[in-house]
């Protein structure tokens, strides 16, 4: 505990992490910054392995993690240019450029789902790294629902835009976390693991875009 106190003592004293110690808004700029990064490597790899093996798979996702990073980006540089004058116009624009990449997602979505179907291409993985990748999931939606939660009086249309990609997110890593569960562990006949799998994935893409008109529907009521 005093480790703990004596760490956080000496944070409060760089500007960085008294900021995040102490602003909300800061917090999750700062997690949508990593996020950027992350899908921004991703697509990278993505789309290196789909030039080199000419692989329709691999462009479809990099094309995801593309537009994923693309919203995020927004977001980060909203935040960076914005000025108290001019503050929520522009949060309303990065508002509405989300709903409309939202929406373009879903379709990116289903080639995606589609393309994964019919090459049946789920990675089957051992237990240890299924546990692995389902904890971090599930962590990743329990962080999801922690955020809603905790910014639900917010009015800051950025604040919203950017759970809502992260809401999008962690239906994909459902949709794959079920994928790979029943490659690895499932005991259900092709047949049934395909229905299933189609209607996740169907359920996700349909989500992905109640995101989008969301944000669009909200960014015309509260503009």
């Amino acid at each position: 505990m005093k480790m703990k106190q004596k760490l956080f003592r000496i944070a409060q004293k760089t500007k960085i992490g008294n900021r995040l110690m102490n602003e909300q808004r800061y917090r999750v700029i700062f997690a949508a910054t990593f996020g950027f990064f992350f899908n921004l490597l991703y697509a990278i790899y993505n789309g290196i392995l789909g030039v080199f093996n000419q692989s329709l798979w691999f462009a479809a996702t990099c094309a995801y993690y593309i537009i994923l990073g693309t919203m995020r980006f927004s977001a980060i540089l909203c935040e960076r240019k914005n000025d108290d004058t001019v503050s929520f116009q522009t949060e309303f624009f990065v508002m509405k450029f989300s709903g409309i990449m939202l929406t373009v997602l879903s379709v990116v979505l289903t080639g995606v789902i589609y393309i994964s179907l019919s090459q049946n291409n789920a990675a089957k993985y051992d237990e240890i790294i299924m546990i692995t990748i389902a904890t971090y999931t599930f962590g990743k939606i329990a962080m999801a629902i922690i955020r809603a939660v905790k910014q639900r009086n917010n009015p800051s249309p950025l604040l919203a835009t950017i759970r809502s990609i992260g809401y999008a997110e962690v239906a994909v890593s459902v949709l794959t976390l079920q994928r790979s569960m029943l490659v690895s562990f499932g005991s259900m006949n092709d047949a049934n693991k395909h229905i299933l799998n189609i209607a996740t994935g169907a359920a996700v893409c349909l989500f992905v875009l109640g995101l989008g008109i969301t944000l669009l529907v909200k960014n015309r009521k509260d503009k």
